[in-house]
């Protein structure tokens, strides 16, 4: 209605100016009805223009499709719309020879196109960007050292929302002649890299499974395609690796990459992968070495707290809570397992899973998962594993593939028991195997309705997890192992 107003106005004006009574008052002789009769023929003119671009404009927005002229090329065809019928008018309703016009307005163009290099050059920029279609409205796009989203192109700049969430505004020439990175084309998915260096001991396959394990934990990384790990190079100070991995979500660069280059710290410590330090941090881990031989008391402390997670822990332990082996062993036990650390979002496992180990949680929280169907639907269980409880025991207990999936909710310490740990402390205590199996298999018995619904769990595998003769022969094959 807005574009309407003004023609519409002055078109009523020259149509009353038209009235002869009224043009007899205003003004005396018929000198000037020519004029008035050409004044109401442009303005009907404008006002015609301008109601077929309103109701385009219209069409366009209903369904939802945006206009396919840019406003560049909008503005400069109904400049040229108004400027034609205003010489057709001239020489139609006036009888104005437009000729000299026509040369003058020639002569006068080469004027100021001398006078407006620039500006013509950014208006001519601007089409040409249009019509390669190198970005659009909405685009994420890289160009001249600034990066963020197009929020306008008009006929002389490209105005950009940066990440600093300031607006960046680009001459269009500038935007021609520079190296523009188109983010959001041809579709959303973009691939980002972090290098990551790693010492000479580390094996280069389990430095790939790290880091793409790292880049899949976290949630705005694609599934599709799959992260992917290079070796690019041998240096001096070690290897040179890079992950790379897809996104859709732009916006949030930065955070992802932070996401992933975090679980990476935690991936490479889990594993024992060297990172490439100073040599003063490496005479901190000979200094640690030194000490733990020496019995130094902080070394002692560390040890104290891995004995007391687990003997404050349900793992070896009846339903009562009295301990089935003597608390020497829990603290032989201590001295082999691991300490974990691993941080928000990380799987732990996932179900379906092989596995041959569980978890104590000394700090921190695991949520929990477990996928079952029940008359052709699934549903979804979910619990959360707090301090001192145990996490993934029926894999190490039985052999079952995992039953549940275990995402980590915030900063967490876990300890991990594997099979190697476990079975010397059953070597250690024979008489333990026979009694783990009782436990275990009349606590399955209780959830073997509730395992039939899980499908990565086979029929032979839910008859040995409730079977104590299969579970007591599992748990002596890891002693023989």
């Amino acid at each position: 209605m807005k574009r309407l107003f003004f023609p519409m106005v002055f078109l009523l004006i020259t149509l009353g100016l038209k009235i002869n009574s009224v043009r007899e008052v205003l003004f005396k002789g018929e000198k000037t009805y020519p004029y008035l009769n050409a004044a109401f023929w442009f303005f009907l003119v404008v006002f015609v223009i301008r109601l077929g671009d309103a109701l385009l404009h219209v069409w366009y927005a209903r369904r939802k499709v945006q206009f396919p002229m840019p406003r560049v090329l909008h503005t400069i065809t109904m400049a040229i719309l108004y400027l034609s019928a205003l010489f057709v008018i001239l020489k139609g309703v006036l009888s104005i020879n437009i000729t000299p016009f026509l040369a003058t307005s020639a002569l006068l163009t080469m004027i100021i196109g001398l006078a407006l290099q620039g500006v013509l050059s950014n208006l001519l920029s601007g089409l040409s960007l249009h019509f390669t279609k190198s970005f659009g409205k909405g685009d994420w796009i890289e160009v001249a050292s600034e990066e963020g989203v197009v929020i306008d192109t008009n006929w002389r700049e490209t105005r950009i929302f940066n990440r600093d969430s300031n607006i960046v505004v680009i001459p269009n020439n500038t935007m021609a002649s520079e190296k523009i990175t188109n983010f959001s084309y041809p579709n959303k998915k973009t691939a980002l890299t972090i290098p990551v260096k790693a010492g000479y001991n580390s094996a280069p396959t389990e430095v790939f499974a790290a880091l793409c394990e790292a880049a899949a934990d976290v949630p705005s990384v694609l599934e599709r395609p799959a992260p992917e790990a290079h070796l690019l190079e041998h240096g001096d100070l070690g290897t040179t690796y890079r992950v790379r991995f897809w996104i859709s979500d732009f916006v949030h660069k930065y955070q992802i990459m932070a996401h992933v280059g975090r679980n990476i710290w935690f991936q490479f410590k889990r594993r024992n992968l060297e990172i490439p330090v100073p040599l003063s941090d490496k005479m901190k881990d000979v200094v640690e070495s030194i000490k733990a031989k020496q019995g130094i008391p902080e070394i002692a402390a560390k040890q104290e707290r891995l004995f007391h997670s687990l003997l404050n822990s349900n793992f070896l332990r009846y339903q009562e809570g009295e301990l089935l082996v003597a608390e020497e062993e829990v603290g032989e036990l201590a001295r082999t397992v691991r300490c974990l650390r691993f941080a928000p979002g990380e799987v732990v496992c996932r179900q379906g899973e092989k596995g041959a180990s569980c978890y104590i949680v000394i700090s921190g929280r695991i949520n929990g998962e477990i996928i079952y169907e029940e008359k052709g639907k699934k549903y979804s269980s979910n619990f959360k594993v707090e301090p001192y409880r145990l996490f993934g025991e029926m894999s190490l207990f039985t052999g079952m593939p995992r039953t549940a999936t275990g995402i980590i909710d915030i900063d967490s310490e876990l300890l991990e028991i594997n099979a190697v740990d476990f079975a010397l402390l059953l070597e250690r205590n024979p008489a333990l195997a026979e009694v783990m199996a009782d436990l275990v298999s009349r606590r399955n018995k209780k959830n073997q309705k509730f395992l039939k619904k899980i499908k990565e769990l086979s029929a032979q595998d839910i008859a040995e997890s409730v079977s104590k003769k299969s579970i007591l022969a599992r748990l002596k094959s890891l002693i023989s192992r």
